[in-house]
């Protein structure tokens, strides 16, 4: 059965950049002692002396108090960086958050280097057929449309050709190179108890096979373009999205958002961390566009993950969180997110002397502040000249500084979020960077090392 791409309008799916090699996830260093979490009652109150786990006790007593006091608050308040209806996942509501226990992790395309290969899934098969040829269902690892005039050369064209290109997990069978037939992309379901491939997206046009087979790019003429669009839009589900020749799927299943009874191997978590089991994720540490968890916040997350039963429903988050069995109450301080060695000298002036310097330097700088030379470090601590009872930076206090609140394009700053993209109309620093100018407001912005 065959339906046009107009037919079914499939997603594309989360990940994230690049973090800072200088950024410190905490350690684990300890096999956990899980409790159980068969019982519907409250668990038995902590009773010891550690303060960290007393105060996280008295401000996050179940799991609907962290929602309210932390994830709703940190994680989705803005739009475009933050996990609200705009952002998978969402997570602004109780039932939200539940149901992001036992999800798999999503990649989110557009920057695919962010893709964390344990959150890779199978990818849909491709074949061609027609044209004397009929090659059997390969999986796809990742596709691309590069624009530009078409190849119209002698042989095969070149790997960096326009085109639309198709990188598969396997060689392709035969041993045709160029061939005038159908692109066929299949995707199995589960159909009233019954397993069926389905084909739901085609395309018919010049293929050339690459040497090594792996590699094919499809001849994309004028009257093409929109079908390649629906191609890309889709939603082709790709087994190798962040391009490095790994097929998660293959190694390892999915890990989850949150995995009941597992911290330390949620995904949300590991973003927070930076880190899984000691291998490193790639993405901007979350939250993006707030300040990082506190140790009392992430003790009681990592608590309510690791008591949450499997299945487990709304109702579990009203129930206590379990402090006095969890893991981690026995080392809480060892959760602390906040890395050290980002300093004003190895990297935020960097970040601003490459993206800002345009603008804010020479004898007329723009808003009258210079991002290049000596003195800038020293500029930074006076006072923004938009907003003289705020600092352009607070040390340690990224929700009262200028120039931070500035490049996140707050509301309570008027004007454009900095640096401007006049294409897109959006501040134009990626995350990692975002990510690394919080981590060092935060750790009481540091000028040397």
């Amino acid at each position: 059965m065959k339906h046009s791409l107009s037919v079914i309008a499939l997603f594309g799916l989360l990940g994230a950049c690049t973090i800072s090699s200088d950024f410190d996830p905490g350690e684990i260093d300890f096999e956990p002692n899980r409790p159980e979490t068969e019982s519907p009652d409250d668990p038995a109150p902590y009773t010891g002396d550690d303060e960290i786990v007393l105060a996280a006790q008295s401000k996050f007593r179940t799991g609907i108090e962290l929602h309210q006091k932390v994830i709703w608050r940190t994680c989705t308040p803005n739009g475009g960086v933050c996990h609200n209806s705009k952002e998978f996942p969402d997570l602004r509501t109780p039932a939200n958050f539940v149901a992001a226990f036992g999800q798999n992790c999503n990649v989110q395309y557009g920057e695919y280097q962010s893709v964390y290969d344990r959150c890779e899934r199978p990818g849909d098969r491709f074949k061609l057929s027609g044209g004397g040829v009929n090659t059997g269902q390969v999986e796809v690892g990742w596709i691309e449309s590069i624009p530009g005039p078409r190849f119209e050369g002698e042989g095969l064209p070149p790997a960096d050709s326009p085109g639309f290109h198709i990188h598969l997990a396997d060689p392709l069978p035969g041993d045709q190179t160029n061939v005038y037939a159908t692109g066929e992309f299949e995707r199995t379901f589960i159909n009233d108890g019954k397993v069926q491939d389905f084909t739901f997206a085609e395309y018919s046009t010049r293929w050339y096979i690459l040497p090594g087979r792996r590699h094919l790019i499809a001849e994309v003429r004028e009257y093409q373009l929109d079908q390649v669009q629906e191609l890309l839009s889709v939603g082709i589900i790709e087994g190798d999205p962040n391009r490095n020749e790994v097929y998660g799927a293959r190694q390892n299943d999915p890990v989850h958002l949150l995995d009941p009874g597992s911290p330390e191997t949620s995904y949300l978590i590991a973003r927070l961390r930076g880190e899984m089991l000691g291998e490193q994720i790639p993405g901007s540490r979350m939250p993006l566009a707030n300040a990082p968890f506190t140790i009392e916040e992430m003790l009681a997350l990592f608590c309510l993950v690791e008591g949450f039963p499997e299945n487990g429903t709304e109702a579990d988050l009203e129930r206590g969180i379990d402090y006095a069995s969890c893991s981690y109450s026995d080392d809480p301080a060892g959760l602390n997110l906040l890395g050290e060695g980002v300093t004003w000298s190895a990297r935020i002036s960097k970040i601003l002397e490459f993206n800002c310097g345009g603008c804010h330097s020479g004898t007329a700088p723009a808003a009258e502040l210079t991002l290049l030379g000596e003195d800038v470090y020293a500029r930074l601590l006076e006072p923004s000249m938009q907003n003289p009872e705020m600092p352009l930076i607070t040390p340690g206090v990224p929700e009262q500084s200028y120039l931070y609140l500035k490049l996140i394009g707050d509301d309570s700053i008027v004007g454009n979020p900095m640096p401007y993209n006049p294409l897109t109309g959006k501040g134009a620093l990626s995350e990692a960077e975002i990510a690394d100018v919080l981590t060092w407001i935060t750790n009481g912005a540091v000028e040397n090392e």
